[in-house]
């Protein structure tokens, strides 16, 4: 039996499930990276937090691959075809009720980044291996629209990875390890 998914999964029923995809870019390096970003903090939702480049789906999307790879190239400049996809992971629901598709792509080192200002306050690469280690990785509690809410959190430098972005990366440590 595969282990469960991280993350509380309580949702209401009655909100509709939002589509998104995010890239999980790994840079391929002799110790790989993973690039991820800080949003800006004038954003209305999830202001300052850590996140993989992604977003919602747009209508025009093909799949979960081409939203991820069309909102990693808008957020922060990744080429399309600078991209090798080597797999997904399953849908993270998060308690917003987005489905979050993550995409994991091989991308080459040294990128030269462009942060999309108004969105991405900082682009910034974690050694895979430390997001990885399941000793990194915290169990939570908070309270969150009245309920406590379980999430992972990991610590790396001065950066809080957390949420659905900590759970998605827990999620893929439990993939790997079966």
């Amino acid at each position: 039996m595969p282990a469960p998914l991280a993350g509380d999964m309580t949702m209401p029923d009655s909100d509709p499930i939002v589509p998104a995809a995010v890239l999980v870019a790994i840079t391929d390096r002799p110790e790989p990276g993973l690039i991820l970003t800080r949003r800006n903090e004038a954003l209305r939702k999830h202001p300052g937090q850590i996140a993989f480049a992604g977003g919602r789906a747009d209508p025009t999307d093909i799949d979960p691959a081409d939203t991820a790879l069309r909102e990693a190239n808008e957020e922060i400049g990744i080429p399309r075809d600078a991209v090798t996809i080597v797999g997904s992971d399953a849908p993270y629901r998060t308690v917003t009720n987005f489905s979050i598709v993550p995409i994991i792509g091989v991308v080459p080192p040294d990128l030269l980044l462009r942060p999309r200002e108004f969105e991405v306050a900082d682009i910034f690469e974690v050694p895979l291996a430390f997001v990885l280690d399941p000793a990194n990785q915290q169990r939570k509690e908070a309270e969150f629209r009245g309920a406590m809410r379980r999430y992972y959190e990991i610590l790396w430098q001065d950066r809080r990875i957390w949420g659905a972005t900590a759970a998605m990366i827990v999620n893929l440590t439990r993939r790997l390890a079966a």
